[in-house]
């Protein structure tokens, strides 16, 4: 596969064994797999987790080299309306398996974008087509799915990944594409991917491709994050009440980076459970962080914001 490649599909699993993390997740599906017995699935979790690559494993894995015939992908957010259960789904559904084979699965990607509408045309026909169809429902967040279709189906939580199944996956690409990572940099690997394997892979591919090497800086610049040495150095000036540093800081870290303040909110929350200061002041300081980022969202002006977030900080400590 050529450089130009999405590093998202070339290095997507295609058995049960390349799959990191979730560990106790695949080997419940293995088992299924195994037994030739899956029932309706609900995959639950943040992006970039394994949803989608764990439903084209389970494929692969069942159905072999026919799995494409058996198996069928929608995106609920492209078309959420009730027509396209009652036509595509519906009609993919009635059909039998090619192949020996006791059934087709039906993989319904980000289905809590569905109209409930839809939901309840879906769970009339995960009943009527139990015998020819199992069906996969993936999303980011289980409560958007009613409960009728939730009672039919077997729940896994998926996680974010763990550093340790980051790294593992840092060092799989790197061996294969034949650059090395030293342990800063996967430290910033992790730190700006949050255990989102997409967006490690993506972070990667696109400094690989400008540098063919990796440094920490570039890392944190790619993914238009700050290194987080800085936003603490922003923190530690509030602690000395010395606001002027603080705020010029700040407004170099935001310009170096091309930050919004949003980014930078995200960013000190995180940071603020690092000070060594008594706990009752970082609740306070993570109470500041709410309040601000709600003026934020609802169109305030993000210098004078942060600038108040900042003068709070120095009041709190």
């Amino acid at each position: 596969m050529s450089e130009s490649s999405i590093w998202t599909e070339k290095f997507r699993p295609k058995t049960f064994s390349e799959v990191k993390g979730q560990k106790e997740i695949v080997e419940k599906i293995a088992s299924f797999v195994k037994h030739k017995n899956l029932p309706h699935l609900l995959f639950t979790g943040p992006a970039g987790v394994g949803k989608t690559t764990l439903s084209l494993v389970i494929a692969k894995e069942f159905f072999g080299d026919e799995w494409k015939q058996n198996f069928l992908e929608l995106n609920a957010s492209d078309e959420r309306g009730i027509d396209v259960v009652r036509n595509q789904v519906k009609d993919f559904a009635r059909t039998k398996a090619i192949g020996d084979v006791p059934f087709k699965i039906i993989y319904l990607d980000e289905c809590d974008a569905l109209t409930k509408e839809a939901q309840q045309a879906l769970r009339r026909t995960m009943e009527n087509y139990a015998a020819t169809t199992r069906f996969i429902l993936s999303c980011n967040f289980s409560s958007k799915i009613i409960d009728p279709i939730q009672s039919r189906c077997a729940i896994f939580k998926f996680k974010p990944l763990e550093k340790e199944e980051i790294n593992a996956l840092i060092d799989s690409i790197a061996k294969q594409e034949g650059f090395t990572v030293d342990a800063k940099t996967k430290d910033a690997l992790f730190e700006v991917s949050g255990g989102d394997a997409r967006r490690l892979e993506n972070v990667m591919q696109s400094v690989y491709t400008l540098n063919k090497s990796f440094t920490e800086k570039e890392v944190f610049s790619m993914a238009s994050v700050a290194d987080p040495k800085e936003i603490k150095q922003v923190l530690e000036f509030c602690t000395k009440k010395e606001f002027m540093q603080a705020k010029k800081k700040l407004l170099d870290t935001m310009l170096q980076y091309g930050l919004s303040g949003l980014d930078v909110i995200v960013q000190i929350q995180k940071k603020i459970w690092d000070l060594t200061i008594a706990d009752e002041k970082k609740m306070l300081m993570i109470k500041a962080c709410g309040e601000c980022e709600f003026r934020l969202v609802e169109g305030s002006d993000q210098y004078i914001q942060l600038n108040a977030l900042l003068a709070n900080f120095c009041t709190i400590i």
